[in-house]
């Protein structure tokens, strides 16, 4: 006789659901059929469309290494309540600070305790994640996809050093993890976005359209289109990868 409390979907955590890419993402997560378990600062708003939402959030400050701690043990105890499996950590959170009116923090004027906010929010949350829910992500045979940027491998005239910088070294971590987690069956991948029309866009923007071979902007479903193909059997012998998600903008 089956467990009839048993929960027999897939399932996603994912961090910085609130807005964005990371909303288009739990929308289409959920279009197929997904739980997602979503990760944020903010509390759940009654205003997003996904089901059980107030019931799979979890509200988490990712620059407090003991928070993401926390946050690790109750997406655990969320798994195990109705016998989930964790099929795909999408680390999407970050944050990309600026200095007065909007502007750059170059190397020189970013004071040294933002960098270390932006590298706790940026780069180590997803390793202390992604190592917490080992054994869950082994036992499904699931993905891990980090969200890099174009700033982690180009100096950008909008998102500053520290970013840039936790960026790149994301992607450098996506290469470690692939070898060190694939041998327990778990793929690791990154996306690196680059001009993504949401909801803040830097003044200036439009001057970097103009030398985008595609002439726009990138949509926020369209990245997580591709997010859940990485974590899909569609690509199941993808790993190690930083899929470009910018319309040519690197090249």
């Amino acid at each position: 006789m089956a467990d009839e409390t048993r929960d027999e979907r897939r399932t996603l955590v994912l961090t910085g659901a609130s807005r964005g890419i990371g909303h288009a993402t739990v929308k289409r997560f959920s279009r197929e059929g997904w739980r997602v378990i979503t990760c944020s600062r903010q509390d759940f708003s009654d205003d997003c469309p996904w089901p059980a939402g107030p019931e799979d959030h979890i509200r988490v400050d990712l620059s407090d290494q003991e928070d993401v701690g926390y946050a690790v043990s109750e997406i655990r105890r969320r798994l195990e309540a109705n016998g989930s499996q964790l099929h795909a950590l999408v680390n999407n959170a970050a944050i990309s600070p600026k200095g007065e009116g909007g502007s750059r923090l170059d190397s020189i004027r970013t004071p040294m305790h933002m960098w270390r906010d932006v590298f706790q929010v940026n780069f180590f949350a997803p390793i202390i994640l992604a190592r917490g829910l080992f054994k869950e992500l082994a036992k499904a045979g699931g993905s891990v996809v980090n969200v890099s940027s174009i700033a982690g491998s180009r100096v950008h005239p909008f998102a500053g050093t520290a970013y840039a910088t936790s960026k790149a070294a994301l992607a450098a971590l996506t290469r470690e993890m692939a070898a060190d987690f694939g041998r327990s069956g778990i793929r690791v991948n990154a996306i690196a976005p680059g001009e993504i029309d949401t909801a803040i866009l830097s003044p200036g923007t439009e001057k970097i359209v103009e030398n985008i071979p595609l002439r726009r902007l990138g949509l926020t479903s369209e990245v997580a289109d591709t997010i859940f193909f990485l974590c899909s059997g569609q690509a199941s012998y993808v790993n190690g990868a930083e899929i470009h998600i910018n319309g040519g903008q690197h090249v």
